[in-house]
């Protein structure tokens, strides 16, 4: 029996896992915070699945961004995954992030912002500063490419 080319050809491309220069394992403590962090960020992210107020891809980016750093297995678990996996190749290849996800992003940046600035930060410099951080953000937001 003779295997497909074809089909050989697109399980290979089903799993993917990162090249050393895309990802460096850090080997200390740090590598268990990264791993904490990336699973919290799962949580939240699947979560922003089913709720409005939270928002998906950026938990899912942070997540795949401490595994990358952390453990090659989640990584390639996340990435792989059939409900996650999409968020993150959609947005590393470039094909966008959906317009819902957009809003929720921008929205909880500046709620996020403005609370700190408001409530938390007193010094002016500083107020500033994350004020630009967030005008930035949601500049490089704007600009990515919208998913239909």
């Amino acid at each position: 029996m003779k295997s497909n080319p074809d089909k050989t050809e697109k399980m290979q491309k089903k799993t993917e896992t990162p090249s050393n220069k895309e990802c460096r394992e850090i080997k200390s403590w740090l590598k268990y915070l990264l791993i904490a962090i990336g699973t919290l960020s799962v949580a939240f992210g699947f979560l922003g699945i089913f709720l409005p107020i939270l928002p998906t891809t950026p938990f899912l980016l942070l997540a795949a961004a401490c595994y990358c750093r952390s453990s090659q297995r989640f990584y390639c678990w996340l990435v792989n995954n059939r409900w996650l996996g999409k968020y993150i190749k959609n947005y590393r290849d470039k094909k966008g992030i959906p317009h819902r996800a957009k809003i929720y992003i921008i929205a909880l940046l500046w709620i996020t912002i403005l609370a700190s600035v408001i409530f938390v930060v007193d010094l002016l410099a500083v107020r500033i500063l994350l004020i630009l951080i967030a005008t930035g953000v949601t500049v490089h937001i704007i600009r990515i490419k919208t998913l239909k």
